[in-house]
Order: C-alpha cells, then structure tokens, then sequence
C-alpha cells in the first residue's frame, strides 16, 4: 500500500465541507501511481469513485496529462513533411451505441486533403461497450493493432493517418479499463483521453465533449498546459461527430485568432443537412454503410459523411469556408479519391 497515495485519497475523498483539490504536481503523481501499480486496487478504486463524484479540476486534469505524457506511447511527429498540423481526434474509448460514427471516413477525408491525422483509443470497455473505432476500421480492412508504434509513426509518416492502439502501445493505461466496470462509472481517466496526444510535437487537438461545462473544463486545462491550438465539439455521443439533429456547438483555440478562443454554432439546417442522427442499428451496418459511402453512393449515412468533412476540411484549413469545405469532402468522395486513399493504407500495410 502506498501511504503517499493514501493521503491524495484522503484529500479528496473528505466530503465536501473538508475535502481538498489535488495540486497539479498531486494529480501528475497520483495517476503516476496508479499507472505503475504503487497504489493498491482498492485505493485505485476509491480514488476514481471519489473524484468522479467530486469532479476533477482543470488543475488535476492538468496534472493527470502530465502524468500520460511522461509515460505514455509517443509518436515521431516532429519531421513529417507535410502542409498542415498533426490533427488528433479525441473521441470516447467506450465506443458508440446509439448512432452511427463518421469518424474513420471523417480521418480518411482529411489524410486524403494533406491533413494527418493520429486517433487513439483501445477496444470494447465500461461503462457503455460500444463500438470502438478499432472494430470499425478492422471492417473496412485495416488493422491497426497489430502495428508496433514504430510502424504507426511510419504509417502516419507515409499515408497520413495512423492510430495509436492503447492495449498494445499505451499497456499502463489499459490495465486501468476493468475499474470502469468495476465502479459502474467513466471515471476522470476519460476525460484525460479525450484531451490526451501521443505525438512529441505540437499538434491539432479536436475532442468531443457531452456535457456543456466540460467545454469551459477543456479550455482551462490546455491553458495550463500551454497549449493553444485546439476545436472542442458537442458530439454525437460525446465524440467529435457533429449532430445533424440539433446545433453543433464548437470551441475554436488558435493562436491567430483575436481573440484567441471563441464559441462557433454551426446549424445544419442553414447548409440544407438538417435531419435525424443515423441510428446505430448492427455492427455490421455501420461498416456496410461506410463501405458505399467510400464508393460515392448516397445512402442515409452520406449527409453526415459531408457534413463532417466539410467542417474538418474547413477548420484544418483546407478550405476558406464551410460551404466550400461540404462541396470538396463530397468531391473527394465520388471521385473515389477517399476510398483510393483507404485501399493505399491497406497496401501499405500489408
């Protein structure tokens, strides 16, 4: 047992009249320990119950990151040469249930318009054992978990897009994944997900949120850690999918914009997309789905495919516009330039 440990969890684990906030240093060595196995299962355990229900701080949120960048995977970022900033698409380990994910053809468009793209994330997990992204990408042929991480920085080097698979590559934080089950409950670890890069240089971070204060939460805690180039997005389900049933409500971080944080609403019906969200309905459908999309046959899944990627087009800097963005993600997709880009990945890799 790790008394040291002890002591954070008494901290904040005191109630609300004599409970305390952990420092950043407190959240960085704390999730260090719980990473390393210095802190028994039952103090683990206590500790992520106890702070899901007090709610972690931008400041502990600041410090659990620290903790992931010092010992998590980190791919080789700093030499690629193309035009534009690694984008990472952060997005709920614990997959979807309710509707249908556009994220991987969302990735594909980008790699496909000179925008790498890196996605993490690991497979089938409390509280919710959705679909992860890993499964979805395995349908449309491409297996990324079997890639060492040298081998996903080569693939992001020469195709633009890769994946960072966390029971292979990140193994400290997966061993975390059965508390989630255990205490019925995401804990802060998922909000460190969503925010989290595995790359060694400064990128482009787009994460998904559900809940509106978490979008003040994001912004507070890339504040802390210096960083100033990121798009926070109220999701389809908490991931970076935007909903073609309701508002996208967008965060927007970069260093040239004056002021340097702004909220953008976007609504889908002012670009002729507004309808219902695509329902999840198999497994199997999504991929299917997916798959004539990638041919450029229209299907109900196609206005979210363009709507999606004519906003990333558009706030990765490929195009001017939204409009603009809409019109070339639904060029480079009945021209088959996406789906040529998916069958190079899938050569490359074999």
């Amino acid at each position: 047992m790790s008394n040291t440990f002890r002591e954070y969890l008494k901290k904040i684990g005191s109630g609300v009249h004599t409970g305390k906030n952990l420092s950043r240093s407190e959240a960085a060595a704390a999730t260090k320990m719980m990473l390393l196995a210095e802190a028994t299962p039952a103090q683990i355990g206590a500790f992520l119950i106890a702070h899901r229900i007090k709610r972690p701080t931008a400041t502990e949120l600041a410090g659990m990151l620290d903790a992931y960048d010092e010992l998590g995977p980190k791919l080789t970022t700093d030499n690629l040469e193309f035009d534009y900033p690694v984008t990472v698409l952060g997005t709920p380990y614990d997959g979807r249930s309710r509707t249908s994910p556009v994220t991987p053809i969302t990735a594909l468009i980008l790699a496909t318009a000179g925008v790498p793209v890196v996605m993490h994330g690991g497979d089938r997990m409390a509280t919710k054992y959705g679909l992860p992204l890993v499964e979805i990408w395995q349908g449309l042929g491409v297996d990324f978990t079997q890639l060492s991480l040298t081998q996903c920085s080569e693939i992001l080097a020469k195709m633009g897009l890769t994946f960072v698979y966390v029971p292979r590559h990140f193994w400290l934080a997966n061993q975390l994944v059965p508390y989630r089950d255990q205490i019925g409950k995401r804990p802060p670890l998922a909000s460190v997900e969503l925010i989290w890069s595995p790359c060694s240089e400064k990128v482009h971070i787009m994460a998904g949120f559900v809940h509106p204060p978490t979008e003040k939460f994001f912004k507070e805690t890339f504040e802390l850690r210096g960083v100033d180039h990121f798009t926070t997005i109220k999701g389809l389900e908490g991931s970076g999918d935007l909903p073609l049933s309701r508002t996208a409500i967008i965060g927007i971080g970069n260093p040239q914009n004056n002021p340097s944080w702004k909220r953008f609403l976007i609504h889908p019906k002012d670009y002729g997309f507004a309808q219902k969200d695509v329902a999840l309905e198999s497994d199997k459908k999504v991929v299917e789905d997916m798959q004539e999309v990638l041919k450029g046959k229209s299907n109900d899944l196609m206005p979210s495919v363009i709507y999606n990627g004519g906003f990333y087009l558009w706030r990765c800097g490929i195009c001017s516009d939204l409009k603009t963005g809409f019109a070339q993600a639904e060029n480079l997709l009945t021209e088959g330039k996406v789906a040529d880009k998916l069958h190079e990945i899938i050569d490359f890799l074999k």
